[in-house]
This record gives C-alpha cells, sequence and structure tokens, in this order.
C-alpha cells in the first residue's frame, strides 16, 4: 500500500505542478524577446574549459546594471558582481562578492576593472571573467536594472536584514540605516546595497551589504512560498520583463532551487583586496589566491567554512 504524504508535503508538490504550468503557459502568451521589456536578462553561458562543476550545485552570477535610461544594459559596467552557488540537493547556498573596481585581465579585452567586461562583451565575457577570477564558472549569468530590483522587492512586500552598523548617504539615504534588524522596501534595499563611499570598507562593506540583501530577498520568497498565488505571480511578473533563451522547463528548475534554499545553510564571503592606482584611477587589486579558496571550498557544495 503506498503511504500518504504529508499535507504540507502534498500541497507542495501541487504547487511545484501549478508553477510549472504557469511558466509553459507564460511561454505560449508573453511577447518574445523582441518587444519585451528589457528590465532583467538570464542568459546561459558555456563552462570555460578546465573548470569542473558538481552536477548538485548551480552556479549564477548575479549582476546590478550601471545602465541609463536608454542605454543597453548588457553593454555597461556592472555595478553589483555576487557569484551565487546552490546545492539542489542539501539546500545550501554561498555567495561570493567581488568588488566593482578590481583590477583583472579580462580575456581578449586586456586589463581592466571586472565590471567593464559587461561593457566589451556582455554577459558571457563578464560570466569569464569571474570565472577566471574566482575558479568557478557561472553557468547563468543574471542581469536587472536598478528600478526593476526595487519593484521585485516592493512586489514580495520587502524584505529584513541585519544591519551591523549605522551608515547613511546624503543623496541616496539622509536618514541613514540603523543598526539592527530593519525592514526595506525595493528603494531602501536599493540604496543598502549601492552606497558605499560613506562605509568604512568602501566596496568590500558594500559588496557584504549586497549579500544581505540577497539574503533577504531568498528568506523572504522561501517564508511566503506557501501562500496561494505568491509564486505563480512572482513568476509571471519577472516574465513580463525577462529576456532569455532559455525554455520554461529550465527557468523552473532555478525558481525552484532559489526557494528551497535554506537560510540556515547559506554562507557568503567578499574578495578582499588592496587600493590600488591605475592611469589615475583608483582600482582594487584583488587577492587571487584567496578568491580561487572561496572557488575551491565551495565548488562541491555551495559552501564557505571561513572566509
Amino acid at each position: 500500500m503506498r503511504r500518504a504524504q504529508h499535507p504540507a508535503r502534498l500541497a507542495r508538490t501541487l504547487r511545484t505542478v501549478a508553477l510549472g504550468c504557469v511558466l509553459a503557459v507564460s511561454a505560449l502568451v508573453i511577447p518574445d524577446s523582441t518587444v519585451a521589456s528589457t528590465e532583467v536578462t538570464l542568459v546561459k553561458i558555456e563552462s570555460a574549459q578546465g573548470i569542473d562543476l558538481e552536477p548538485d550545485v548551480v552556479w549564477i552570477l548575479a549582476v546590478g546594471s550601471d545602465a541609463r535610461p536608454g542605454e543597453d544594459m548588457l553593454r555597461t559596467r556592472g555595478d553589483a558582481l555576487q557569484l551565487i552557488g546552490i546545492n539542489t540537493r542539501t539546500g545550501a547556498a554561498t555567495t561570493i562578492g567581488v568588488p566593482r573596481d578590481s583590477y583583472v585581465s579580462i580575456p581578449g579585452a586586456g586589463s581592466d576593472r571586472i565590471n567593464a567586461a559587461l561593457y566589451y562583451g556582455g554577459p558571457e565575457l563578464l560570466g569569464r571573467a569571474i570565472g577566471e577570477l574566482i575558479g568557478v564558472q557561472p553557468e547563468y549569468v543574471f542581469v536587472t536594472r536598478f528600478p526593476f530590483f526595487e519593484d521585485m522587492v516592493d512586489d514580495i512586500g520587502g524584505i529584513d536584514v541585519r544591519n551591523p552598523s549605522y551608515f547613511s548617504d546624503s543623496n541616496l539615504k539622509p536618514n541613514g540605516f540603523k543598526t539592527g534588524r530593519l525592514h526595506l522596501n525595493g528603494y531602501s534595499a536599493m540604496a543598502f546595497a549601492r552606497i558605499r563611499k560613506t562605509l568604512p570598507g568602501g566596496d568590500f562593506d558594500r559588496s557584504a551589504n549586497q549579500q544581505r540583501v540577497l539574503r533577504g530577498i531568498q528568506s523572504t520568497v522561501r517564508n511566503k512560498a506557501d501562500q496561494p498565488g505568491f509564486m505563480e505571480r512572482g513568476v509571471l511578473t519577472v516574465m513580463k520583463h525577462l529576456h532569455t533563451d532559455l525554455p520554461p522547463g529550465e527557468l523552473f528548475k532555478l525558481a525552484q532551487a532559489i526557494a528551497q534554499v535554506d537560510p540556515t545553510k547559506v554562507t557568503g564571503c567578499v574578495v578582499q583586496g588592496g587600493i590600488g592606482n591605475i592611469g589615475g584611477a583608483s582600482v582594487v587589486l584583488p587577492y587571487v589566491e584567496q578568491a580561487r579558496s572561496y572557488g575551491d571550498q565551495a565548488r562541491k557544495d555551495a559552501t564557505i567554512e571561513r572566509c
């Protein structure tokens, strides 16, 4: 006799089927990429030779584009760079933050700040540059404009983060962010992730704050995933603005992997470095050995034991 499923598990199973149907239908009813809004783009890239990937771990490079209105967000400099690994078997996840001004060798383009790779060669080249620095090649690159990011956070009801110390910015957040647990709406989440000049650690602290925002988004999605219609509405919202060549089934698997991350199994580190001056411009000289150690630790199980 077949054992009955636990009610909560059965509900999740039914919702999974429903979400898959939503994605399948969306592919038919939502305009194709030639006419759709380009607020967010998801690109699948080929794995670099010589870099092995674990089948249980999915690697996604999340990029906040610095594009201004009217600019192509895929050919401007990236502002926020976070390499995210998700273990689909254990629910563990890790984020490796890369300061945008990290001065590296960009394949085919010489040496420059790493975020310039997006300008030189789009998401694929940026993914390769990040892969060469960390030693783990992202399988997907997810690029979004900040206004869409704000709307997305508002659509899920805001997020909660823990802020280790007070900071402010005269333009983005004059009243600042107090210490402790904060509930952020879309605009505040954007400001929390972008402010750097008033942070003691500059780009390094900003990258850590970006990771706090990502954890807040994932935690909110996980906590609300069982609410009727929540995931379906979220998928439709993204699909309306999404430019991608991925089939609905693959999109569904990615969404499912993100929703199943266990917040107690999330780790994260930021690649550190020295401050240099090249051609009159301030740059970050990343500690390559440290970056590679993070990749080595996380490659097999999406876990970093120590920063």
